[in-house]
């Protein structure tokens, strides 16, 4: 996202704060509106301060001139993240009112469409951005999924935990980490996760239409990571069978230059 030829960290570094500023506002206004207590207050604190170390520190790397329109947009959806995570902290003592955590998570779903509309349309487009957005994703279906697995039970921890699930695992499998083709069926498994995990949370369905929504959002997963899973398996061992070939054909030949 630079847009300019001059880097002065101060500059985006300035922006994490007003983000960090604006979540410390939402949870005022959020503990005056119900009362959250202090498992509220200290998660919304605590994703707050964490958001903040985590993105100033990749800024600083990422050497970013200008913090950009998009990023702005998905900081904006960040801070409605840390209210619902919020929401869902103090939960544990009292149910937050449906309609105020229903709003919340709806207008951050919505914003996610956003984001990358804006950066297409600026040229703002940068891996950082691309990253942010996708973690807080992520980290928004981990605590629907927290929620929803109040009433429904653990497996539906499954939903928010498949993704950092699959980070652990590259770790020790290094041919995870290899990029994918881009698949259409992929970010709209991805983007039905939220709206299906909302639809859970909003008590609008039975029990048993609630748990059939977010069965089907689990097997819907499952087929996505599988499916990139063994497309990149296929692939490591397509590459690997390519090398040994190489290595073969240069075995074979090491004897002809001895040779001559």
């Amino acid at each position: 996202m630079a847009l300019n030829n001059t880097y002065d960290a101060r500059l985006v570094q300035q922006e994490t704060a007003v983000g960090a500023g604006l979540q410390i506002l939402l949870l005022a206004l959020l503990g005056t509106a119900i009362g959250m207590g202090p498992a509220g207050w200290l998660t919304g604190l605590a994703f707050a301060i964490a958001t903040w170390a985590v993105l100033s520190r990749a800024l600083h790397r990422s050497r970013l001139r200008s913090f950009g329109p998009a990023n702005r947009v998905t900081l904006g959806r960040a801070t409605l993240v840390g209210g619902v995570t919020a929401l869902v902290a103090d939960s544990v003592e009292s149910s937050p009112p449906v309609t105020l955590f229903v709003g919340l998570t709806a207008v951050a779903l919505i914003l996610d469409g956003v984001d990358g509309q804006v950066a297409r349309r600026t040229g703002t487009s940068t891996p950082l951005g691309a990253r942010f957005d996708m973690e807080v994703d992520a980290f928004l279906i981990l605590v629907l999924s927290v929620y929803v697995s109040m009433a429904l039970g653990p497996w539906v921890l499954l939903i928010g935990s498949m993704r950092y699930g699959f980070v652990a695992a590259a770790r020790a499998l290094p041919w995870l980490n290899a990029p994918l083709p881009a698949s259409t069926a992929r970010k709209t498994v991805a983007a039905l996760q939220g709206v299906f995990l909302l639809l859970a949370a909003s008590d609008l369905l039975p029990y048993v239409g609630t748990f059939a929504v977010v069965a089907t959002a689990l097997a819907l997963l499952v087929w996505s990571f599988g499916r990139d899973i063994l497309w990149l398996w296929r692939t490591s061992r397509s590459q690997e069978v390519s090398v040994a070939e190489v290595l073969e054909l240069v075995a074979e030949r090491e004897p002809e230059r001895v040779a001559s």
